[in-house]
């Protein structure tokens, strides 16, 4: 399985603070993993070098053929290929869920309206949201919000998709709502990297779970072997999560 998404000895720093040391990890087509760790161990600062929101100062990044360390990356070339999900839904306010989902493909791909219309309805229809179109984001629940801007990413047609804990707004049925939708991105095959909290998810779709501490990849394993961590720090911050 080819790698689309590769780290090779990533550092980055925050004035005094280093907050990634030396991170390595690999991601191949079709493949879920999930970043796990308590706050500040890194994870989210990972997630955002990956999309060139923030810059790295040693090591290099290659996503979907884009060198994130290169001085001469095309960053809305690789944000057409690389879509990226926040814990805030930033969803316009003054537009439907339709004309969120609509803006970027007109917008930064050029494509027609009549078009556009039809992919954004696809999209909604992938999240379940089909008879939403017309809504405004204030009469959508936290769930439906977020799973609009997953939509608005999708709708750009991105190789992979970054998800930075979409869901620890939101209350556990929203939570459930907004988890399916990525499940069902994973059994189609989408490529992604997640950070979250959901345990017993990352247990369950995750071919691989990144335990961060401390700025580095303190242990890697697979989805399925998460309830037996092999060190002491990864079983006491799995606790009871599963």
């Amino acid at each position: 399985m080819s790698a689309v998404v590769k780290l090779a000895n990533v550092h980055k720093s925050f004035g005094p603070v280093k907050v990634l040391d030396g991170v390595s990890f690999e991601v191949g087509r079709g493949e879920v993993v999930a970043m796990i760790g308590q706050s500040g161990s890194g994870k989210s600062t990972a997630l955002r070098c990956i999309n060139a929101l923030e810059t790295i100062e040693e090591g290099a990044i290659e996503v979907c053929g884009h060198r994130i360390h290169d001085d001469t990356l095309d960053k809305r070339a690789l944000r057409q290929d690389v879509g990226i999900v926040f814990q805030s839904y930033n969803l316009f306010p003054h537009l439907t869920a339709l004309q969120n989902v609509m803006l970027a493909p007109t917008c930064v791909k050029k494509i027609g309206r009549k078009e556009a219309e039809a992919l954004g309805r696809d999209c909604l229809a992938r999240v379940g949201l089909a008879e939403k179109a017309g809504h405004y984001p204030e009469q959508l629940s936290g769930g439906q919000q977020q799973r609009v801007a997953i939509a608005r990413s999708l709708a750009m047609r991105p190789k992979v998709m970054l998800f930075d804990e979409v869901t620890s707004a939101l209350d556990p049925q929203l939570t459930g709502e907004v988890l399916k939708v990525m499940e069902d991105l994973a059994r189609d095959g989408m490529t992604m990297i997640l950070v979250t909290h959901e345990m017993g998810f990352a247990r369950r779709v995750a071919n691989t779970v990144i335990y961060m501490r401390q700025g580095r990849i303190w242990e890697s394993l697979p989805g399925s072997e998460l309830a037996n961590p092999q060190t002491a720090e990864l079983r006491d911050f799995v606790g009871s999560g599963l």
